[in-house]
């Protein structure tokens, strides 16, 4: 197989792994949310949404995360001079971020699975922002490369956080009315 080809197979299985890594806490923010339902309504619901996480987690989450190391990995053999270079040390960098943020969602699943909630439906909806800001620093630091100037990276990286954040608030303030 060609580089090219590996390159590609790793841009589609990276889409794969954030498409779960996007829909995962949502899953779980609809657990919690259905814990404060009236039977028989809470009992269909957690038991559907467990369902829903386990295949969403099993069949496209985790494989889409191992295959893309094993395609980056490749990548990375195929082309060890990549590693020189700074930026592709900062994305490794946050690629590492990123697998952190997938064990502990890998945490509140199997936390879920078993009926322990840990955490509110608010703050999971916090937390499932992380991603969104990990893609975005990602997909900058790979299009910009070595022009990546680290005081607008960061001042963007803030703004989207107060977006994020704002969006969250809005979002809660005209659910509760």
């Amino acid at each position: 197989m060609d580089y090219l080809s590996i390159k590609a197979l790793h841009i589609i299985f990276v889409i794969t792994w954030f498409a779960g890594l996007f829909y995962i806490p949502r899953i779980f923010i609809y657990q919690t949310e259905a814990l404060s339902k009236p039977e028989p309504e809470k009992s269909i619901l957690q038991a559907q949404l467990a369902l829903m996480a386990k295949r969403l987690w099993y069949i496209i989450t985790w494989p889409s995360a191992l295959i893309t190391a094993i395609m980056a990995s490749t990548l990375l053999y195929l082309q060890p001079q990549w590693l020189d270079l700074p930026f592709m040390q900062i994305k490794l960098l946050l690629v590492g971020v990123l697998y952190g943020y997938h064990f502990s969602l890998h945490h509140i699943f199997k936390l879920l699975q078993v009926g322990v909630v840990k955490y509110s439906s608010m703050q999971l909806r916090i937390w499932n922002e992380v991603s969104t800001l990990i893609l975005i620093s990602v997909v900058f630091l790979i299009v910009k490369k070595d022009q990546l100037s680290w005081i607008s990276g960061v001042l963007g990286i803030f703004a989207v956080v107060i977006l994020l954040m704002s969006g969250i608030k809005l979002y809660k303030y005209i659910r509760t009315k």
